[in-house]
């Protein structure tokens, strides 16, 4: 019934122009109301409503033209033959899973067929221009996150979401699979615009061919080993050879792209229509060397930035400075600098001189107030008062950030045109833009959920004046504040002995950040600041530039993706519980599944155990009428952490009274007690009472569990249900123990 009333509300919806993820939400609830279905079921329904929505124009791509994306957690874990290369899974066909019958039935039909998951290749194959569609099967999470990555590209997709998320020897409904791929190749009735033309030709711009059509080196192109290997440069040649190396590596290319979509949407917007390319083949070279010279200003801070940031890496290699030396990198990044004023003004001839000299003169302004902002910045690392108000942040991100997306929106937009009645606009729409963009990375900073970040804190360990550290200052009392300087200044030790690492520190500073609230009014900013773009954007008379400007917000301010509710996902506490579990489990299916409840939602029984600020070990000794004893299952010791998933068992009987993960920073501990933890005999609590440690116990949240296997085994099958907590404890006033305790089942009384 669901699906058959997604696809028909699909039919009635305007396929003009592409939804947002926002708008697919808001119509998917709207869907759920209708039907009285429950939240659980939002994630599933905006990803069938998407598919619903682009099923005319996935019909409209020939099979040769699709790509079908296959997850490799349908093989059959044990015994699977399959490598792993670049591009996901390389499947040798035995016939033990479903996913080679996809494969061969998709590739008779003229797909392409990639057996991997996540959206960076997809992307990558998009907008490489390699593929015009792409149908997929994923588990339901994952296709949630790419429905921001596809819609943003606005490139025909259609779904079928994995019945499980066990990430193992899953399942899926084959005849729904066998339908999507079978879609009949016909003429759309409706063609949904697209930037993905746009997206490919500012892609094209970097190739290395098309780079020396539109910017001529002036000197004779080395063999690439020679870049790879410095010592071989010509003196002369090596420059030049350096720089371009350098731009035509990574990158989104978001500036040029912003250049060519303001310039298209003033000129009539026909590069996001079906025949988009065609349209853009006619480009002019000014306007292609216009948007390059945007990237080479990008590409020079970066080498600069890298420089001033001490960073080792950059597009997953050494950074500039680090493989040539910082005299060649301060250099290289001046001759990209020079490199973009080149490309501009060498086309007064084809632009106007006009027109040529509002670019070069708007290039050289963001130059300046770049300068100034990245000067400011500089200026406050170096000094020794540490204090920020959080509008002086603001300020600097505003002289950072904003100039670089006003010259792309004015270059865009002065190619098309006089821009007197847009001047202002730009200029407000650019501010709020890059000062949320800013603060948007300050949070991605701190992203535990990041996978491909090695480290966290290192804006604050390096110095940066971010305004996640002027919000710290403004919120925390004086105690807390000198704590954080003294944190930040590597001057806090563990009883005058123990220097602390930088894990710990960031550990601590990340405890002060949560006191004080700055991760949430940090997100408030970034609201704010969007709300501010977005007034701007309705204020503009042109169609195709407001929904260009509406895109803008959407792409470089993307938000957190939607946690799909537990009744269908089972989503973990990413703050405390996923990293305790993950410390002992792959996936879930060990525990169980997760849903947070408040103390209301608990039975009496589990609320008097669990919804409190005290010891475990006490409240479950009283509650069960005498000692227990600690069983310990399994560990995991670094140099920092020591960790273990635990059982408390009753002396009088051996029941299983409750089970637990804790991860102790040892260095917050008194040597003995640490001693004792690690001996592994006594129950936490008890230790910590023991030794009198001053501690503080603090109640993240409360949880119903549906029991899983390995629980099963320890609690029995009495009940399909039980509840449990994750906290942490602060011993000398600092966090330093982490803990998830689940009791076993009660009797119903």
């Amino acid at each position: 019934m669901l699906r058959e009333r997604i696809r028909g509300f699909a039919d009635t919806l305007d396929k003009q122009r592409p939804l947002s993820k926002d708008e697919m939400e808001v119509l998917a609830r709207g869907i759920l109301s209708e039907l009285n279905l429950p939240e659980g079921f939002l994630g599933w329904t905006m990803v069938e409503l998407a598919s619903a929505f682009w099923h005319d124009q996935v019909a409209a791509v020939p099979p040769e033209r699709r790509l079908f994306l296959l997850p490799h957690c349908l093989k059959h874990a044990e015994g699977c033959p399959a490598d792993y290369d670049d591009y996901g899974l390389d499947c040798r066909r035995c016939g033990a899973c479903s996913i080679a019958d996809f494969r061969t039935e998709a590739e008779d039909l003229g797909y392409k067929v990639l057996v991997a998951e996540g959206s960076p290749i997809v992307l990558k194959i998009i907008v490489g221009g390699y593929v015009d569609a792409v149908v997929g099967v994923a588990c339901l999470n994952v296709l949630e996150k790419a429905i921001d990555k596809i819609l943003m590209a606005g490139i025909p997709c259609a779904a079928v979401p994995l019945l499980s998320s066990d990430c193992r020897n899953t399942s899926v409904d084959e005849d729904w699979v066998a339908e999507m791929i079978r879609i009949p190749h016909k003429k759309p009735q409706v063609q949904t615009r697209s930037y993905i033309h746009l997206m490919r030709a500012a892609e094209k711009l970097f190739e290395p061919s098309e780079l020396d059509r539109l910017a001529p080196r002036l000197r004779s192109k080395p063999a690439e080993s020679e870049t790879k290997a410095p010592a071989t440069l010509d003196p002369i040649a090596s420059t030049e050879a350096i720089a371009y190396d350098f731009l035509a590596k990574g990158g989104k290319h978001s500036r040029p792209f912003i250049v060519l979509a303001v310039h298209d949407a003033l000129t009539g917007g026909n590069a996001t229509l079906a025949g988009g390319a065609e349209h853009l083949s006619e480009l002019p070279d000014a306007a292609r060397r216009v948007a390059l010279s945007i990237e080479t200003f990008h590409k020079a801070s970066l080498v600069h930035d890298d420089i001033e940031d001490d960073d080792d890496y950059r597009y997953g290699d050494e950074t500039v400075h680090r493989r040539y030396g910082m005299s060649t990198a301060i250099n290289v990044g001046d001759y990209l600098i020079g490199l973009g004023y080149r490309a501009v003004s060498r086309e007064a001839g084809s632009l106007g001189p006009e027109v040529a000299t509002d670019i070069v003169d708007r290039l050289a302004d963001a130059h300046m107030k770049l300068c100034e902002g990245q000067g400011a910045e500089l200026t406050w690392r170096d000094g020794r008062d540490k204090r920020l108000k959080p509008l002086d942040a603001l300020k600097i991100y505003a002289m950072k950030t904003a100039p670089a997306f006003e010259a792309a929106l004015y270059a865009g937009a002065r190619l098309a045109g006089p821009v007197d009645e847009l001047r202002e606009p730009i200029a407000r729409f650019a501010r709020d833009l890059g000062v949320a963009f800013q603060i948007l990375n300050d949070l991605k900073d701190w992203d535990e959920s990041d996978q491909n970040k090695l480290s966290h804190g290192a804006d604050v360990l390096g110095g940066r004046p971010t305004v996640l550290w002027a919000l710290a200052l403004a919120s925390l009392h004086e105690e807390d504040s000198a704590r954080l300087f003294s944190l930040v200044e590597g001057t806090m030790t563990e009883n005058g002995q123990i220097e602390l690492s930088d894990e710990s520190r960031v550990r601590r500073i990340r405890a002060l950040y949560d006191r004080a609230g700055v991760f949430d009014k940090a997100e408030q900013l970034v609201e704010k600041y969007r709300a501010r773009a977005e007034a701007v954007a309705d204020e503009l008379e042109v169609d195709e530039l407001r929904r260009l400007f509406y895109y803008l917000v959407d792409t470089v301010l993307e938000r957190p993706t939607i946690e799909a509710p537990a009744v269908v996902v089972p989503s973990l506490d990413i703050v405390t519980l996923e990293p305790l579990v993950r410390l002992f489990y792959d996936d879930d299916a060990g525990l169980g599944s997760f849903t947070e409840v408040s103390p209301e939602e608990m039975p009496e029984g589990y609320r008097h155990l669990l919804a409190h600020e005290h010891h475990m070990t006490v409240t479950v000794e009283k509650f069960h009428g005498g000692p227990v004893d600690v069983r310990v299952l399994d560990k995991v010791v670094t140099e920092e952490h020591y960790a273990r998933k635990i059982l408390l068992v009753n002396q009088s009987d051996g029941f299983v009274v409750q089970y637990g993960i804790m991860r102790v920073h040892l260095a917050d501990l008194p040597p003995q007690a640490r001693e004792e933890i690690v001996g592994e005999g006594t129950p936490l609590g008890r230790i910590l009472i023991n030794h009198d440690v001053l501690r503080k116990i603090h109640l993240h949240r409360l949880w119903r569990v549906e029991i899983g296997k390995e629980l099963k085994d320890f609690f029995g099958d009495s009940s399909p249900t039980t509840y449990g907590r994750t906290a942490t404890i602060e011993c000398n006033g600092e966090p330093a123990i982490e803990l998830l305790e689940i009791v076993a089942p009660l009797p119903v009384t």
